[in-house]
């Protein structure tokens, strides 16, 4: 099994310095991959709009920034979003941004990308909310071509480019990764018809995986792709919501059985969240290193090695 760890915003309370040496922490631990979660802004709760999923003033760094900090002083680990959210953003311009990272970092980059759920943010960014699945997949396809094309000629409902070129392209080319995040029908869909792998959360019924994992595969056959070539992560664990959460990264008895669970669901990546591991009493950026360090031990002494 491969490791990912979602990186904790958190940590710039520690400032510059404290985000670098976190990210060459979680290299030389061993991890496979670090994953920067996106959103740009937080709604309040208005008369016309419910509280959000998590706290307006939580401190969020922007993905791909974030991410080019970390490129600099890293040199092994992959580098990704999980999730940013795309349709929220003009597709050409994170196309050149994440060519920039892939050239930059020597080909290291894995793209995560999702709907998202706030339409707040949404209005704040001045896009369309209910149209972000449809733009979804025609960012894809724009992106993938301005990737690889020379002469980039691309004609959707939403967006056209005319005889336009971006350079440099980036190492992995129209293969940069992109995984896809989410567990509506249509989300998987999107997986198998364009994704080279699929982002879940933390499913604990083995029975939900894998129906999930078999409509990719049934959806992936019908657009004429070979089921075999899409990858599956899955979170570990979700944020901690009561005590029993909180202590889920320190009981590592439970994280050596729940990547155990996760590996024999056929998911070849697990996913730590270190955000949570902050939430969980790990208030600094020496005490996450530590927990991360103890679960990657213990990951590794249940499942071994990546999955073949």
């Amino acid at each position: 099994m491969k490791l990912s760890v979602e990186f904790p915003s958190v940590s710039y309370r520690e400032g510059g310095d404290g985000v670098r040496r976190l990210a060459q922490s979680i290299e030389s631990i061993g991890f496979d991959q670090l994953d920067v979660f996106d959103h740009v802004v937080m709604g309040f709760p208005t008369a016309n709009r419910e509280a959000p999923m998590y706290p307006p003033k939580m401190p969020i760094l922007e993905a791909l920034i974030a991410l080019s900090h970390v490129a600099a002083v890293t040199e092994r680990i992959g580098l990704g979003t999980e999730v940013l959210v795309l349709p929220q953003r003009q597709p050409v311009l994170v196309a050149k941004q994440v060519s920039t990272l892939d050239t930059l970092s020597g080909g290291r980059v894995r793209l995560g990308i999702g709907v998202g759920w706030q339409e707040s943010e949404y209005d704040a960014l001045e896009e369309d909310f209910h149209t972000r699945g449809r733009r979804m997949d025609e960012a894809i396809e724009l992106m993938r071509a301005y990737w690889s094309d020379e002469n980039v000629d691309y004609q959707g409902r939403f967006y056209t480019s005319t005889a336009m070129a971006m350079e440099p392209k980036p190492p992995q080319g129209r293969r940069l990764p992109i995984w896809i995040g989410g567990n509506s029908d249509r989300a998987l869909r999107r997986v198998a018809e364009y994704g080279d792998g699929w982002l879940a959360t933390a499913i604990t019924d083995p029975d939900v995986a894998a129906r999930c994992k078999a409509k990719i595969a049934a959806y992936a056959e019908q657009a004429g792709r070979d089921p075999g070539e899409i990858s599956y992560q899955m979170m570990l664990d979700v944020p901690p919501r009561d005590e029993a959460g909180k202590r889920f990264y320190a009981e590592l008895d439970r994280v050596r059985a729940r990547a155990a669970e996760v590996r024999a669901m056929g998911f070849g990546w697990g996913a730590l969240n270190a955000t949570a591991i902050f939430q969980a009493g790990a208030r600094s950026v020496d005490a996450i290193v530590h927990v991360l360090g103890q679960a990657y031990e213990a990951i590794r002494s249940e499942v071994g090695g990546p999955m073949s």
